[in-house]
């Protein structure tokens, strides 16, 4: 059987926002990412971690401390602004509406998916409507394919999706199946994540 071949990296475009999915030994990996990306943020950054509703306030404070920016849960109805980083509340799904310049976010407690809530998939698809080709997508290590079905529609809108590699990730199911699906323009160790975030999200159109 062939190795599923990677995706092609869309064409050069500006990110306008980064989203992260993560489980299973997530928060280590984000603690990683972030700690390269913080300061220099452009960007609203959207992370969905599958954990306990009394937990993601932790989470975010930590976030906070690693990346040397804000970084808190996301609220209803407000307006995601660039350099922030909103985290989906325990137990509530996180969704964005509205534009690309103008991003609303929405917490709600809409049905589980895979057996999650919060779950990737509905915030990477919400993400993919609001923002196309300019969505930076993201599957780190966890248990399960949360994340597949919403790395489909961030690349049939054109968006780019980068996974962890297996050697690095706790758990290789999310990102194996984003990556066994043929979706992933990069496939990354942990060290290398945050950087190679940071460099595509430094692009500009041109």
């Amino acid at each position: 059987m062939l190795a599923p071949q990677r995706a092609a990296m869309p064409k050069p475009a500006r990110r306008l926002a980064l989203a992260v999915g993560s489980s299973t030994g997530g928060p280590e990996a984000l603690s990683e990412v972030f700690a390269h990306l913080g300061a220099n943020l452009a960007v609203p950054v959207f992370v969905t971690q599958h954990m306990p509703a009394a937990f993601t306030p932790l989470l975010a404070s930590h976030i906070a401390r690693v990346a040397g920016c804000l970084c808190v849960e996301a609220r209803e109805g407000e307006i995601a602004r660039p350099g922030t980083i909103y985290i989906a509340p325990g137990n509530r799904h996180l969704l964005i509406s509205g534009s690309a310049f103008e991003p609303i976010m929405h917490v709600t407690d809409g049905p589980q998916e895979n057996f999650c809530r919060p779950s990737v998939d509905p915030m990477f698809r919400s993400l993919a409507k609001v923002y196309g080709r300019a969505l930076l997508a993201v599957v780190l290590t966890g248990m399960g394919q949360d994340g597949l079905d919403g790395a489909r529609a961030v690349a049939a809108r054109g968006g780019t999706i980068f996974v962890q590699d297996q050697g690095s990730s706790v758990v290789w199911g999310m990102p194996g199946a984003v990556f066994a699906e043929g979706l992933a323009a990069r496939v990354l160790p942990l060290k290398q994540m945050g950087h190679e975030v940071a460099s595509l999200l430094g692009e500009a159109t041109p």
